[in-house]
């Protein structure tokens, strides 16, 4: 019997994300490295300059490289 509601739909979602990932290793690491070079350009636009005064960008394409690094493996 399929899982209803929102358990369900999580449950496919998951098991999409693993897919592509298990395909394509190397892509959530450029997209980290992306994020990053992103960050780093943002810092010298003025307007753009309120996304990186946290450095939101930095963090995230860091978290998401090291995710791809150690989900490629595992995948």
């Amino acid at each position: 019997m399929q899982e209803r509601g929102l358990a369900g739909l999580l449950n496919r979602l998951i098991d999409y994300v693993s897919e592509q990932i298990a395909r394509r290793r190397g892509l959530p690491v450029l997209l980290g490295v992306g994020l990053v070079i992103l960050n780093f350009v943002f810092q010298f636009i003025p307007g753009l300059r309120v996304l990186t005064t946290g450095n939101f960008l930095l963090h995230l394409g860091v978290v998401v490289g090291l995710l791809g690094v150690l989900l490629g493996d595992i995948l």
